[in-house]
């Protein structure tokens, strides 16, 4: 919208499987996806550098399974975080952030790290 605010999108999904051993019970935790939406604030630094800070709503599902039993659960989410983007050009760049995800209902919380490539548009 402006250089100094926007918004965003994001979706994601799992690449690795996790494994939780619960007494004598394993589990596969699987990541199927997540889906965003972000206000989003910028501080340009120079013409190539900013940071940044953001706000939004998301969604998360999750699938475990265990003994031939399989549950699938989705959460919703407020997220928020801080990151900074590097361009090389004007529109092409690699961005670095750290999210919460807040989850309703009492569902808990996670941290998400990430190293992107951006494209302005």
């Amino acid at each position: 919208m402006t250089p100094y605010f926007g918004f965003e999108g994001e979706g994601s999904f799992g690449v690795r499987d996790d494994e939780v051993t619960i007494g004598a019970v394993t589990a596969d935790i699987d990541h199927n996806y997540d889906l965003a939406a972000y206000g989003v604030a910028f501080l340009p630094v120079n013409p190539n550098f900013e940071l940044f800070a953001r706000l939004g709503y998301g969604t998360t599902e999750l699938e475990a399974s265990a003994a031939g039993v399989s549950v699938t659960e989705d959460g919703e989410s407020w997220n928020y975080g801080v990151g900074a983007n590097y361009f090389f050009d004007g529109q092409n760049g690699v961005r670095g952030d750290w999210t919460r995800r807040d989850f309703t209902d009492d569902g808990g919380e996670a941290d998400v790290y990430s190293v992107s490539y951006i494209r302005r548009f």
